[in-house]
């Protein structure tokens, strides 16, 4: 068919199937990546002070820091960083995150490695920082399991807790559940929620790299493996039920959602699908 016969609705609709969506051509723009590769240290790093900084101010100041504050502070910075620059690089913040995504193959695996060294950056500079501001107080935010529990139990619970984290966050990205800016109360609300009940035996780290930025800090590797092997496990079990609850991944929402993305608000017309053509 000649071009001159196309209606306009037809040549909309044919943009738009030849077209790549903008999101995409700038994921593959690798000039752009030291964005997201900052935009996941400054993350992380603000996570981590938001989870360590209130255990060792009550180091500091013993008794001026309650439990539920303490578990609160993580789940609302969480929800924060996803809302002011998730769309930056997904806001991933914790190793196993990414690894979910890239499993779930809405995420590249040749960018795994520069997020994980940008997460584990920014969980280290954390208590660096702290540790000059308030001096070596709460043994820089450690995760530390309750007297009593054996490793086992530790690695169980923690697997249990970052499972439920992962559906969470998993789950809100995908175009089933198509919930947005939602999507940062969620994963804010779990980690508050799992905070409130599970912190008194493990700390609730969720994050190997919550657990692991201290503990170089302070050179003590006590229990470390419960903190490795646990959330790694939960998220492979997360990655697992989504599987079977939406199929085998590659979901266009979920990989914008994980991926990020550095162009303008969208447009109505963007938001519809009918990208710059």
């Amino acid at each position: 068919m000649e071009d001159s016969k196309l209606t306009p609705a037809t040549r909309v609709a044919t943009a738009v199937v030849v077209s790549e969506p903008r999101w995409i051509s700038e994921f593959k723009d690798y000039s752009k990546e030291w964005r997201r590769l900052f935009a996941e240290l400054m993350g992380t790093y603000l996570l981590l002070v938001a989870a360590i900084g209130p255990v060792m101010v009550d180091g500091y100041d013993r008794g001026s820091i309650g439990r539920a504050a303490a578990v609160t502070a993580p789940g609302l910075m969480v929800a924060a960083i996803i809302l002011f620059m998730g769309t930056v690089s997904g806001a991933h913040l914790n190793p196993v995150v990414t690894l979910a995504f890239a499993l779930r193959r809405e995420f590249p695996w040749k960018r795994v490695p520069g997020y994980l060294l940008a997460q584990i950056a920014g969980a280290t500079l954390a208590p660096l920082s702290l540790w000059a501001v308030l001096g070596n107080t709460g043994s820089f935010g450690m995760t530390e399991m309750i007297k009593g529990m054996g490793v086992l139990q530790g690695t169980a619970l923690e697997a249990l807790l970052t499972f439920a984290l992962v559906s969470t966050i998993l789950g809100t990205a995908s175009g089933a559940q198509n919930v947005g800016a939602l999507s940062a109360f969620a994963v804010g609300g779990y980690i508050a929620l799992a905070g409130l009940w599970a912190s008194p035996m493990t700390g609730a780290s969720m994050n190997p790299f919550r657990s692991l930025g201290p503990a170089i800090v302070a050179g003590d590797y006590r229990d470390i493996a419960v903190y490795l092997v646990g959330p790694t496990l939960g998220a492979l079990l997360a990655v697992g039920a989504a599987w079977i609850l939406r199929g085998p991944g590659g979901d266009p929402t979920a990989a914008r959602a994980a991926q990020g993305t550095l162009e303008p608000i969208l447009t109505t017309i963007e938001q519809k699908g009918e990208f710059d053509r």
